[in-house]
């Protein structure tokens, strides 16, 4: 019993872990849609956010993977450079210059793309192969082009708008729709740019795993390049000296959640999981957090709701898992093709007579001479 729950148990793991950071991606969207309230900076939370998640995650890398830690190479310090600039500075400051054009359940149903631009890219970089005759392809290609036909039902629908949450008023939500609709167009291009740079960094993570496995290291490391190339980018962005400075409110907790929770602990995870399902898995739970977000966003920020959202949304979800079938299915034949190529096993018997047999033609020949 032990041993078939400890194996039930690492099958799980995986799915466990995107499912948990799923909940923790919508308190992120809740606590920094606040903290924009406060007027702080996007670009100087990016690097608040970083150096938290620096110094939460750097002594346990530092410690644990002492022994185990490779040698850093040009080549590996490279791809973390990439990966520093791809995830804490392109897609995090456009996913937050879309969050203050749009609204938080807009922007986390965006995320939804995150999967089928991951494939492609995936695809584009022979991560992923394509054989049409196959149906495990066949329904991640069909999948992937659901999904953008979703995205594109949000962007050019909005229709009526609703309330999640019957009790939920939202006026103060109508005059922010009001006075960001030119900005909405705008929104979508920065959003639709942000998931390319995370779909990027998830494929540059899988490249980089391969030369350099330290999970923990690798999340360090990018938290570091994330204070270093994000803090250029807000030095020359944000000039007022005055912006840098934040208190005991949402700005600090916006800053201390993110980065532990969302940056820190989330490379680690996903680095994990990369490592071992692939980057198409670990992109294949963010509509999870879309309907998190939609509910919170409802109750604490009294958002309202676009019927073209909400339709895009379901487009979106059902592409989605056409290309998680797909993958789950193909993983299926995979473990198959392993179980073919292993070596021939001979019997323990018929091995024991064929020695007894080369042991008495030897005896026999040694008696002869």
């Amino acid at each position: 019993m032990a041993g078939a729950f400890s194996s039930f148990l690492n099958k799980v793991k995986p799915y466990l872990a995107m499912v948990s950071l799923q909940f923790g991606y919508a308190g992120m969207y809740i606590v920094t849609m606040m903290c924009f309230k406060r007027g702080m900076s996007h670009w100087i939370l990016v690097v608040y956010r970083h150096a938290f998640a620096t110094i939460a995650v750097a002594p346990f890398a530092i410690v644990l993977e002492r022994k185990i830690r490779p040698k850093m190479t040009l080549r590996v310090f490279i791809k973390i450079l990439a990966l520093g600039f791809l995830e804490p500075v392109i897609d995090q400051n456009l996913y937050y210059l879309g969050l203050k054009s749009t609204t938080a359940t807009y922007a986390s149903a965006f995320v939804n793309l995150l999967p089928a631009v991951t494939f492609i890219l995936a695809v584009i970089f022979r991560i992923e192969k394509i054989n049409l005759k196959k149906k495990s392809t066949t329904a991640k290609v069909i999948g992937t082009a659901i999904t953008v036909a979703g995205a594109m039902v949000m962007t050019l629908y909005k229709g009526p708008m609703f309330n999640l949450v019957p009790h939920a008023h939202g006026g103060a939500h109508h005059e922010a729709a009001a006075a960001t609709a030119e900005n909405w167009v705008a929104g979508t291009i920065e959003l639709i740019s942000c998931i390319v740079g995370w779909s990027g960094f998830f494929i540059v993570q899988s490249m980089t795993l391969k030369e350099y496995p330290a999970e923990l290291s690798l999340a360090a490391w990018v938290c570091v390049m994330g204070v270093v190339e994000g803090g250029i980018v807000a030095l020359i962005m944000e000039r007022d000296w005055n912006a840098w400075v934040i208190g005991f409110d949402s700005r600090l907790l916006a800053a201390a959640y993110s980065g532990v929770v969302c940056s820190g602990i989330a490379y680690y995870v996903q680095s994990v999981v990369n490592k071992v399902k692939g980057p198409v898995f670990v992109t294949a739970f963010s509509p999870l957090s879309m309907v998190i977000t939609s509910v919170l966003a409802a109750i604490i920020l009294a958002e309202s709701v676009h019927l073209g959202s909400v339709i895009g949304a379901i487009i979106i979800v059902m592409g989605l898992y056409s290309v998680v079938w797909g993958k789950s299915k193909e993983g299926k034949g995979n473990e198959i093709t392993g179980k073919d190529q292993e070596l021939p096993v001979v019997d323990i018997k018929e091995r024991s007579t064929i020695v007894d047999d080369n042991t008495e033609k030897k005896a026999s020949i040694f008696q002869e001479l």
